[in-house]
């Protein structure tokens, strides 16, 4: 397959030709630079930003102000350093779900060559939520599964939020045992806010589907690492998550229910997602102290929609880093791993 490369925002990333059947392009790579957006309680920051904007205004018109720039650029720097060094869990919440966050095809994108999606569940259809495929990370051969949001219009509704419906989940477990036949690790990459909670994905055995793609992820004799990039949200994040490494942004989120609809069923009252965020402990923090996480992937100052490439960049080493510490174990030390570690889950406080 002909392959090119294309360097953007200070980082290179190898991807297939877009004209090519079946690939799977990294919105990074396709979008032209998005206007920076700002989350409420980056008021302060967008100020000072919006200020260094107009100085270089001024300065690109020949005023000597180039001190005066360099002072305030300091000042936001460090505003914004303070300000995500003390995020409350409903803050986290909403970086988690910031629509320029790196997403699944910008990571494969980046760090998986020779990647080939596969289509279908051999039952019913594809779900487009849920890709997968195979590829090389590093030169070894690697299964990817994950959820991709989209980040246009147009690739949302294509790819329905991130919400997989059954044969989304039923194309992962035939994913999985192809890569158990074949030896091939399993790389999943979360962010979804949910299964699909639509009348026909639970017709076609939606709770079935996501119970199953668990049992799968448990059974694999190969290694398998998961990383929650943005929202893990309920069994439609657990059913590819449950690996041997479970790696997660410092800035993302888990959990069995969203703060929305806990706030729903706790309070009869949706307004109340702030304070049923604050207090459902679904932080990465929270989850690397109760064992349910191995690791915390340090997020660039102002989180990973700032700096996507530093962010791929520090994934891409804690996968290799995962699996180099897998590769030995034989198929059933592997599986002894891993139900060892969710059996300890909740027993051992960090």
């Amino acid at each position: 397959m002909r392959v090119n490369q294309l360097k953007l925002n200070n980082f290179s990333v190898i991807r297939q030709n877009r004209f090519a059947p079946r690939t799977v392009p990294p919105y990074i790579e396709l979008m032209p630079e998005p206007m920076r957006s700002y989350l409420d309680f980056e008021k302060p920051v967008a100020e000072l930003e919006s200020k260094i904007d107009e100085l270089r205004a001024l300065a690109a018109s020949g005023s000597d102000i180039g001190d005066e720039v360099a002072r305030i650029e300091d000042k936001a720097a460090q505003a914004l350093t303070d300000l995500y060094a003390n995020l409350t869990p409903w803050q986290k919440t909403l970086v988690a779900r910031h629509p320029q966050r790196p997403h699944f095809t910008d990571f494969v994108g980046a760090l998986i060559s020779e990647f080939t999606p596969m289509a279908g569940d051999r039952k019913f259809a594809d779900d487009e939520a849920l890709i997968g495929g195979f590829g090389r990370f590093r030169g070894e051969s690697i299964c990817v599964v994950g959820q991709e949001k989209g980040a246009t219009t147009d690739s949302r509704i294509k790819h329905n939020f991130g919400m997989a419906r059954p044969e989304g989940y039923r194309k992962a477990v035939r994913l999985m045992e192809m890569a158990d036949r074949f030896g091939i690790p399993v790389l999943s990459i979360v962010d979804s806010a949910g299964a699909y909670p639509g009348i026909g994905a639970e017709e076609r055995g939606q709770a079935e589907a996501i119970a199953r793609s668990t049992d799968a992820c448990l059974s694999l004799g190969v290694p398998n690492v998961a990383i929650v990039t943005g929202e893990g949200m309920s069994g439609g994040a657990i059913a590819i998550t449950t690996a041997n490494r479970v790696l997660m942004m410092e800035h993302a989120i888990y959990s069995v229910i969203s703060p929305e609809a806990a706030s729903s069923i706790l309070w009869r009252d949706g307004t109340k997602a702030q304070e049923a965020a604050n207090s459902m402990k679904i932080t990465a923090q929270d989850m690397l102290r109760f064992g349910v996480i191995d690791q915390i992937l340090k997020e660039p100052a102002g989180g990973a929609h700032r700096d996507p490439a530093a962010m791929i960049a520090t994934t891409g080493d804690a996968i290799a880093q995962a699996l180099s510490d897998l590769r030995n174990l034989d198929p059933d030390a592997v599986r002894k791993q891993r139900r060892q570690k969710f059996l300890d889950i909740g027993r051992k406080l960090g």
